[in-house]
């Protein structure tokens, strides 16, 4: 890997990280703050309402997923028009998307308070809400170009910087406007313009790092086929993350309360904080993978695949140890000790099927840097079918325990039964030897912070932060400690021999073949 990729990389995941710890502060601040202040109803309703508009996210198509590809393909080779074109047909496509989600959120906002079971006194606020959020985002899709505009320049700190100085300034105009009385409309206008304002900000700092012209004559019918065609894939793949990550809270909303929606909040929020760790390493796989397999490195794709996932795995199991182990003192800490006893399941059920997912992110990444995620988008649409189904069925029976289970049992299967058999195959490694390579150095790390853990539950129970940060500072010296040997040792990298000579050359041959394709299809 060459020394500007290092740094790029470490300039990326090092901001990304830091952005992210930030926003797990703020929010673990600031949402018992707001839950507190609004109560149990209308926080459910808030997480409701943004939930619903969260699938506007698939008017996207697959778009950005494009124009990241595209812009770091067309300014590797100076050519500002095919630039010109991509960022002006991006636009115009996404304006034309805005327009759209408007008219959508205004003929919703009628029948939202009879769509879902929101409480009589909250059925004007639950409407305006949900024109004002529906708004920004109609309003965000011309300017999240702009985002990936800046992460196809590997400028993935610029979006971050501006993330946390968007939160610093929102998190302080929030505790105003609750300490002076103001209700949950206040807070859903500080919540939704300051993200528009940011991509303001982004497209003049981005503009002035790669300049581009602007004009409809620019907007090109075979830009956005080029665009359409690779994008296709990645829709089916933001249709099935819907279902899997974003049905539970219609699905609890529409048949249970918008009070159960907040408890099952707590404990899913609390996991999807420990995945957006992961994710933000993740991201830089799909670069690299792609690199690799249009050199025909197939050694470097494999050692990519395995050294990606070993160092998820370095960052997942020790978060999801903490949590499993401590997750009641979080909980308590965090919103206050009435949660426990419903929000701590919701947190075990879906942390055990995510942590496998989470541990095999760089998976996903190198099937997008190769071109080879079209088998795993119907596999995981269809994962997210019968989590739609299971979470209807169990829901009733068993309120939000049963919504969880019925998100948990299809991930674990497909993270099970697909998705590590999957990428051997494709590769040409035996399943065994990447378990092995992979994932046995970071259990072995794991393993002395899981003890300490114990004895830490063992030795008093967390009641309050002090408490709880003593635990996770022990905790954290010793994992740390492991962690740190293992560097120092250059084990964290090295990789062994991973494919049979057979299987080597099978994969090898399928695998730059269609890159070529590929290749030539783009030319």
């Amino acid at each position: 890997m060459r020394r500007w990729e290092k740094i790029q990389i470490v300039k990326n995941v090092s901001s990304s990280w830091f952005a992210l710890g930030f926003d797990v502060v703020v929010g673990v601040l600031l949402s018992p703050f707001i839950l507190h202040r609004l109560g149990d109803a209308a926080f459910g309703i808030w997480v409701l309402i943004f939930s619903i508009t969260g699938y506007y996210g698939l008017f996207d198509l697959g778009i950005r997923s494009s124009i990241v590809r595209y812009v770091s393909k067309f300014t590797a080779t100076d050519d500002i028009e095919e630039l010109a074109r991509l960022i002006n047909t991006s636009l115009f496509s996404y304006s034309c998307i805005g327009a759209l989600s408007l008219l959508i959120t205004i003929v919703l906002s009628f029948y939202v308070d009879n769509l879902f079971r929101i409480p009589p006194d909250f059925h004007m606020t639950a409407r305006w809400l949900l024109l004002m959020v529906g708004a920004s985002v109609g309003f965000g899709f011309p300017l999240g170009v702009v985002g990936g505009f800046l992460d196809g320049l590997q400028r993935f700190y610029v979006n971050n910087w501006t993330s946390v100085a968007s939160n610093i300034v929102r998190a302080a105009l929030i505790v105003v406007a609750l300490h002076r009385g103001r209700g949950l409309l206040t807070i859903a206008l500080i919540t939704v313009v300051l993200p528009l304002i940011t991509s303001v900000v982004r497209g003049i700092i981005a503009f002035r790092i790669q300049p581009v012209p602007f004009g409809l004559k620019y907007v090109n019918r075979g830009t956005f086929r080029m665009m359409a065609s690779y994008s296709g894939v990645t829709l089916i793949i933001m249709i099935a993350g819907r279902l899997k990550f974003k049905t539970d809270t219609i699905v609890i909303g529409s048949m249970l309360s918008a009070v159960a929606i907040t408890y099952f909040n707590i404990g899913a929020r609390i996991v999807n904080y420990a995945g957006e760790v992961v994710t933000a390493l993740a991201q830089n796989f799909v670069p690299m993978a792609s690199r690799s397999e249009a050199t025909g490195s197939m050694d470097r794709l494999r050692k990519v695949f395995v050294a990606g996932n070993r160092f998820c795995a370095f960052t997942i199991f020790p978060i999801t140890a903490v949590l499993l182990i401590l997750g009641k003192s979080v909980i308590e800490v965090w919103v206050g000790k009435k949660y426990i006893a419903t929000s701590y399941p919701v947190l075990v059920i879906l942390l055990i099927p995510s942590t496998l997912m989470w541990a095999q992110a760089a998976s996903g990444r190198v099937l997008f840097g190769i071109g080879k995620h079209r088998t795993w988008a119907f596999v995981t649409l269809a994962e997210g079918i019968c989590n739609l189904i299971l979470s209807v069925a169990l829901v009733r029976p068993y309120g939000i325990i049963g919504d969880a289970l019925g998100t948990a049992i299809p991930l674990t299967c497909s993270m099970v039964f697909f998705m590590p058999g999957h990428l051997c195959r494709l590769l040409g490694i035996q399943l065994r030897t990447y378990l092995r390579e992979a994932y046995f150095l970071p259990l072995t790390v794991t393993a002395p912070l899981i003890l300490a853990l114990l004895l830490m539950r063992r030795w008093f129970v967390a009641h309050n932060y002090w408490q709880l940060g003593t635990q996770l500072l022990i905790c954290g010296t010793v994992y740390g400690l492991g962690l740190g040997w293992v560097f120092l040792k250059n084990h964290a990298l090295r990789v062994g021999p991973l494919a049979a000579e057979q299987e080597l050359k099978s994969s090898e041959i399928s695998l730059i073949s269609s890159g070529v394709e590929t290749y030539q299809q783009d030319a």
